[in-house]
C-alpha cells in the first residue's frame, strides 16, 4: 500500500527470522502481525500479535520461514524498519530500528513519528 515496487516493507535479521519461525510452528499461526497504536509516555508504541489469518489489506513480508503481516495503519510507519531480536543477560525481545522515528523514549517501548510532510519528503529523495 505505501510501499515501492520491488522493496519489502520491513527487514528481518536473520535472528529475527528465526525466532519469529519459532514462534509461528510453536503457536500453530499463519505470522506475525505487527502495527502500531497510541500509547506510552512518547505517544505511540508497537503491537505484535499471533495472526490466525492474513488480511487482504495486510502487507505481508516473508522471509525463510517467518512471516509478517503489517497493518493497514500501521505501513506507512514501519516502511524501511529493520526488525531484530537481541538476547542479552538481562532480557530478549524484538528490536526495531525504524528512521521513521523522530523520538524514543527512555524505556525504549514508546515512540514518536516524524510528521507525514518530513516522512513524504524524505521518500521523495531516496
Amino acid at each position: 500500500m505505501f510501499g515501492i515496487p520491488g522493496k519489502q516493507a520491513v527487514t528481518l535479521t536473520p535472528a529475527a527470522e528465526r525466532q519469529i519461525a519459532r514462534l509461528m510452528a510453536k503457536g500453530g499461526s499463519k505470522g506475525l502481525r505487527i502495527g502500531v497504536r497510541k500509547g506510552g509516555c512518547a505517544g505511540m508504541e508497537y503491537t505484535m500479535d499471533f495472526a490466525d489469518t492474513i488480511d487482504p489489506m495486510d502487507e505481508v513480508v516473508e522471509q525463510g520461514e517467518a512471516r509478517v503481516m503489517i497493518a493497514p495503519m500501521a505501513q506507512m510507519f514501519l516502511f524501511g524498519t529493520v526488525i531484530d531480536y537481541e538476547t542479552t543477560l538481562l532480557e530478549s525481545g524484538f528490536r526495531f530500528r525504524n528512521p521513521n522515528v523522530a523520538e524514543a523514549c527512555g524505556c525504549g517501548e514508546s515512540i514518536k513519528f516524524k510528521d507525514a510532510e518530513t516522512l513524504a519528503a524524505e521518500r521523495a529523495r531516496g
